[in-house]
């Protein structure tokens, strides 16, 4: 097996490019935003569906059981992120101007 230095040289200068993972989209606030607020409510809206089949009996009680526990940890989520926020706008409100 002859391996010439300059095809090993080019090929290892060609890994980096072929483990480097490729680069994703930037997203600006204002739509991770928009994204993270219809996830939140789709969340909402899928818990109250099963709440309501299974209060009319078509779904399954450990349906809505994780139901409610995915609708609990999105609205635990929310007031978390309105906590920091409330928390941020204080703290720069509280700078020297």
């Amino acid at each position: 097996m002859d391996i010439r230095a300059t095809l090993a040289a080019r090929l290892y200068g060609q890994t980096p490019a072929l483990a480097r993972p490729e680069p994703k989209l930037t997203e600006t606030p204002a739509r991770t935003s928009a994204t993270t607020g219809s996830d939140f409510l789709d969340t909402m809206r899928a818990g109250e569906d099963t709440v309501t089949a299974g209060l009319a009996g078509r779904a399954d009680p450990q349906a809505v059981v994780e139901a409610l526990a995915a609708t609990e940890m999105a609205v635990r989520t929310a007031v978390a992120v309105r906590d920091k926020v409330v928390e941020a706008y204080q703290e720069i409100l509280r700078m020297p101007v």
